[in-house]
């Protein structure tokens, strides 16, 4: 399936022009993709659009689902089921269109109201801190993204991380909360070290702490990740 998918070139709308959408929309873009629309509301998202994805239309949610093939929705979990149930009501799914979203914590079950319109789902998370920026298409290049998917779109899932970039893990549906909660505690710790440690030598008149402690902040990082590549996978 996916030697067929990545010979296809997709109509993809973007819900939501936050940091990740557009990011990822470039990404799509540059792998030969049309982004057919966006949806932005608020004057930084808009900018941050026209930024990111010049000339592609700002639209309203419902018309960017109805003029695509593909739909990327990258906003906030919370929102989203919400997001989902309405649309179904406005009947603005196609059939066959893949419904995509990146909330880490949620699996494709987010989109049960929409397949009995024949929506194809999947749940796509990339492990990265974005900026909102082309920096983040280089950060891609080095990144996982964690897809969630029925078995027989797996390899859809697993192709579009391609395109992005990225090299793609497979996470169980039942799996995604534990995923995203380790995924939060890794970047919410490592931010803590580093404010407490740059405070610190702050508060020993050091005026560029960063050149301090980057060396050392780095090393201990990547010391703990070769350990972790050196543990043993747990058992399926």
């Amino acid at each position: 399936m996916s030697s067929v998918f990545q010979a296809s070139r997709l109509g993809i709308g973007v819900v939501g022009a936050g940091k990740v959408g557009p990011v990822l929309a470039r990404a799509l873009a540059g792998a030969g993709h049309a982004i057919t629309g966006v949806s932005a509301i608020s004057e930084e998202s808009r900018e941050r659009a026209d930024t990111m994805l010049p000339d592609v239309p700002i639209l309203a949610v419902e018309e960017v689902v109805r003029r695509s093939e593909l739909v990327l929705f990258a906003i906030p979990g919370d929102q989203l089921a919400e997001l989902v149930t309405g649309l179904t009501a406005l009947e603005a799914w196609q059939p066959g269109q893949l419904a995509i979203h990146t909330a880490p914590e949620l699996g494709y079950g987010v989109f049960g109201p929409a397949l009995a319109a024949g929506v194809i789902p999947l749940a796509l998370h990339p492990a990265i801190v974005f900026t909102g920026t082309s920096l983040d298409l280089h950060r891609l290049g080095s990144a996982t993204i964690a897809v969630t998917a029925p078995a027989p779109v797996l390899p859809i899932g697993q192709a579009l991380a391609v395109e992005m970039g990225a090299e793609p893990v497979i996470v169980a549906e039942q799996d995604r909360p534990v995923y995203a909660d380790a995924m939060a505690a890794a970047a919410e710790f490592s931010r803590a070290v580093v404010r407490q440690a740059a405070d610190a030598m702050r508060g020993i008149g050091l005026a560029r702490p960063d050149r301090v402690i980057e060396g050392v902040v780095r090393a201990a990082i990547e010391e703990e990740l070769l350990l972790a590549a050196a543990d043993p996978a747990p058992d399926a």
